[in-house]
C-alpha cells in the first residue's frame, strides 16, 4: 500500500484544497467524487494525474443506511456543493463517480447516480465505498472498513483484488442515539456533542459497546478469510481511539488515516479518473 505518511499528506493536501481554493488555471481534465453520506456530502476533485484540486462539504440528512430518503435535498446539495467548487476553481465541473454502500441494490444504486446527474454530473464510474477508499489506501492484502454514519461496509482485499464485500447497519447514527439516550437530549444534539472532540474521552464509555458492536461486525465478516490488518476509514472512524477498541477486539493491527472522512470521496474521484483512462 502507500506507507501511511503519503496518505496521510494526499488527505492533508484535500483538506487545504477544501479550507484555501484556488483558480485552477491548469489545461488538465477533472474528475469528482460525489459521497452521499448519511452525515455528510462530500464532493471531491482531482486533475488527469490524480492530484486533489478541490472540494466541498456539508452536513446533510438526506441519505439513511445508504439509501437515497430525500431525493430532491440531495440534489439541491450536491448541485450547491458543485457551483461553489466551479466558482472557487473556475472551471466547469462535468465527470463524475459516484460510490454506494455494499450490498445496496441495482435500484439504490442508480438513486445515488440519478442525484449526481440531476444535479449537472455525467457519471462515468459506481463503485462500492470500501473499494473507493482503496483507491487512495491501495493496500494490497488486508480489509478496508468504512464506519459511515449509517452502515459499516467492509471490502476483502487479495494481491489488490476486491475478493468480498459486505454491509451491516450500524455506524455513526447508533453512537448518537446512545448519547442521546445516555445523557436525554435531543438526537441533534447528541450529533453535535459527537463531533466535539473535546468531550471524546467522556462520551467513549458511553459508545464503547456500539464500537465493539462494529468490531464484532467485522470480525464476523473476515473470519477465515486470512486477513491479517484492518483500514479504518468514514466519518465515525475519527472519533478518538476508535481504532484502540478496534484492535483489542479483533487482535489485529488496525490502521486509521488522517481524517477518514476524506478518504472515501478523494478514492471515489480517482475511480472516475481511472475509468477514463
Amino acid at each position: 500500500m502507500h506507507d501511511l505518511e503519503t496518505v496521510d499528506r494526499i488527505i492533508q493536501k484535500f483538506e487545504e484544497k477544501i479550507d484555501h481554493p484556488q483558480l485552477f488555471e491548469k489545461k488538465s481534465k477533472l474528475f469528482t467524487g460525489v459521497d452521499l453520506g448519511t452525515a455528510y456530502i462530500v464532493l471531491a476533485v482531482v486533475d488527469e494525474v490524480g492530484n486533489p484540486v478541490g472540494g466541498a462539504m456539508r452536513f446533510a440528512q438526506v441519505v439513511k443506511d445508504g439509501l437515497v430518503v430525500d431525493y430532491i435535498g440531495a440534489i439541491d446539495i450536491v448541485r450547491e456543493l458543485k457551483t461553489k467548487i466551479e466558482n472557487d476553481l473556475g472551471v466547469k465541473l462535468i465527470t463524475a463517480g459516484v460510490a454506494y454502500p455494499p450490498g445496496t441494490s441495482k435500484g439504490d444504486q442508480k438513486a445515488i447516480c440519478h442525484v449526481a446527474e440531476a444535479a449537472g454530473f455525467e457519471v462515468i464510474a459506481t463503485l462500492d465505498e470500501p473499494s473507493a477508499a482503496n483507491n487512495v489506501l491501495q493496500a494490497a492484502n488486508g480489509a478496508v472498513v468504512d464506519i459511515g454514519g449509517g452502515t459499516t461496509g467492509i471490502a476483502i482485499l487479495k494481491d489488490s483484488k476486491v475478493t468480498y464485500v459486505a454491509d451491516e447497519p450500524t455506524g455513526g447514527t447508533h453512537f448518537s442515539l446512545v448519547i442521546s439516550g445516555a445523557y436525554k437530549i435531543p438526537f441533534e444534539e447528541a450529533e453535535k456533542l459527537k463531533l466535539d472532540q473535546a468531550k471524546h474521552p467522556e462520551l467513549l464509555p458511553v459508545i464503547k459497546p456500539v464500537i465493539q458492536k462494529v468490531a464484532s461486525i467485522i470480525n464476523c465478516h473476515i473470519q477465515g478469510r486470512n486477513v491479517e490488518k484492518v483500514y479504518l476509514v468514514g466519518g465515525t472512524s475519527c472519533f478518538t481511539n476508535i481504532e484502540k477498541i478496534i484492535e483489542s477486539e479483533l487482535a489485529l493491527p488496525v490502521i486509521k488515516p488522517k481524517n477518514p472522512l476524506l478518504v472515501t470521496p478523494l478514492g471515489i474521484a480517482l475511480g472516475a479518473k481511472k475509468v477514463y483512462e
